[in-house]
């Protein structure tokens, strides 16, 4: 994928990382199952899942990406957390930074940040994305091929109705798998 990083980040003694308490509404909300509360606490009017993109040509990643940044930025704070799964091969932002723990114990950097950032910091966006005000989520886990969304009715209903997001809403006790993918 060709680099699409525009927006400088901060150097690491200038950025401001988050702890277990930046997390800690998602970690104690979240289950170990198949519905949308594996990854989003059940404490948003809507849920959609959004199918990941990587069988997609580089330029319309970017697009959805971007389409999925404008319609987050329309609800909540303008300052965001941003979350990087250490996979071990994935690009983490800061990678000597501290960890955090979540879901299945999986070591995540957790930064604030903005929609420049989620955009431009690394090639794709962070695994997980939430404005300081908690209004939405998105956590992309490690082990699933698609994004899981949280919030307000009228921001699910928007990514859902832009074909180039590919969002589906999903019920909050539902199978959240997206048709032709496969739970881990």
């Amino acid at each position: 994928m060709a680099d699409r990083r525009s927006s400088p980040r901060p150097a690491d003694q200038d950025a401001k990382f988050g702890t277990l308490a930046t997390v800690d509404w998602i970690t104690r909300q979240t289950v170990t199952d198949l519905t949308i509360t594996s990854a989003i606490p059940p404490a948003f009017d809507a849920y959609a899942t959004i199918v990941d993109v990587e069988h997609w040509s580089e330029s319309r990643s970017a697009a959805q990406d971007g389409a999925i940044v404008k319609h987050l930025q329309r609800f909540g704070s303008s300052a965001w957390w941003l979350g990087y799964l250490d996979t071990g091969g994935s690009n983490v932002v800061f990678p000597r930074s501290r960890k955090i723990k979540m879901y299945a114990d999986w070591p995540y950097v957790v930064v604030a940040g903005d929609a420049a950032g989620a955009l431009g910091w690394r090639n794709e966006l962070p695994d997980l994305i939430f404005p300081e005000d908690r209004s939405w989520l998105v956590s992309t886990l490690w082990d699933d091929s698609w994004m899981c969304v949280g919030g307000p009715r009228e921001l699910i209903a928007d990514l859902s109705s832009d074909p180039l997001v590919r969002a589906r809403q999903v019920g909050l006790h539902e199978d959240a798998t997206p048709p032709g993918h496969t739970a881990i």
